[in-house]
């Protein structure tokens, strides 16, 4: 017995230890990133013959690379959206872009046809994609908040009637659609991260960078913002210009990335729910990377999955709604959401 009292002794103040080191986010982030690295690792090389090494890395690398910038564009958008509308429920895809998207989509589809979809110049129909995406943001944000209007609550519920219409008419259009073109359609609107152009995936990071760049010395007043507009404004933070600005970075990000492989509705949700735990912390500078982390790993992950073990039984795009729709009622009925 006294023998293994000093073992018993120990062993607390260790654990304590451990469990100290554990609640540093720097710790955990450090964690996390490792376990990307090793996903990724895993992915890349995982079943590749030496023949084809060089080749498999090219092509595998190149879906690695749009998986990193997607989901560094929806991890870092959705927290900060988060963040402006006070609402962890909500994702930057309630105002309207994915139905927007697939309006464009179908508009083009149904004035040229499928042919003329197609043929199109991938290139001009991404940059137009952004354009459009980006100008209706900003008309929307500049008529709310130009004026005496700046509920951002009433931006919110403008946004939602406008997705809805978006949605009700894209539907009447596939409704009029030949079968073929109706196909066409359809594939366009399912998220594709293994087939990306390299010269859009080039753009779309330069856009993504450039967003990050933009709100990395924003970092601290955003902190100040999950405080609330009154208490930010008396902290000394111009709340009007912030938000405009914080929101034409998410519309940019957003609609680069939704452009570049199509509508992923549930992931933000999903990500920076739980960047939110993961992190121990609801400081921006560990929760933002936090998401993009656990953004690739899903990502990274969920593709590994669907290609070792569900043998391409399904599409990443879809494993992600099915579990982001579950994960969404799970926060609504746990009320956990602010």
């Amino acid at each position: 017995m006294l023998t293994e009292a000093p073992v018993a002794v120990t062993a607390v103040p260790a654990r304590a230890a451990l469990a100290g080191l554990w609640a540093r986010p720097a710790v955990r982030l450090g964690v996390l990133a490792a376990a990307v690295a090793a996903v990724i690792a895993f992915y890349l090389l995982w079943d590749l013959p030496p023949s084809v090494l060089l080749l498999g890395l090219q092509i595998r690398g190149l879906s690695v690379l749009t998986m990193i910038v997607v989901a560094s564009a929806v991890g870092v958008s959705t927290v900060v959206f988060h963040t402006i509308t006070q609402n962890r429920i909500l994702t930057p895809s309630i105002m309207g872009f994915d139905s927007f998207f697939g309006l464009i989509v179908t508009l083009t589809v149904f004035l040229f046809g499928s042919v003329g979809f197609l043929r199109a110049d991938g290139y001009v129909m991404w940059t137009i994609q952004v354009a459009v995406m980006v100008g209706f943001s900003v008309l929307l944000f500049t008529w709310m908040f130009g004026g005496k209007r700046r509920s951002i609550h009433l931006m919110l519920l403008v946004g939602i009637v406008l997705g809805t219409f978006f949605r009700s008419f894209t539907e009447w259009m596939q409704r009029m659609l030949d079968p073929l073109d109706f196909d066409v359609v359809a594939d366009a609107m399912f998220a594709s991260l293994t087939k990306p152009d390299p010269t859009l995936l080039l753009f779309t990071a330069i856009l993504v960078a450039g967003g990050v760049a933009v709100l990395l010395p924003m970092m601290r007043t955003l902190d100040v913002l999950t405080l609330g507009e009154h208490v930010a404004v008396g902290l000394g933070v111009n709340h009007r210009r912030t938000v405009m600005i914080l929101f034409l970075v998410v519309s940019v990000m957003i609609a680069a990335s939704t452009a570049l492989v199509g509508p992923i509705l549930f992931f933000g949700l999903i990500v920076a729910n739980l960047a939110y735990s993961y992190a121990g912390s609801f400081r921006h500078v560990w929760t933002v990377p936090a998401a993009v982390l656990l953004g690739v790993l899903c990502l990274v992950g969920g593709q590994l999955l669907l290609e070792q073990v569900l043998d391409f039984g399904a599409t990443l795009s879809t494993i992600i709604e099915f579990v982001g729709g579950l994960f969404f009622l799970f926060l609504v009925l746990r009320k956990g959401a602010r």
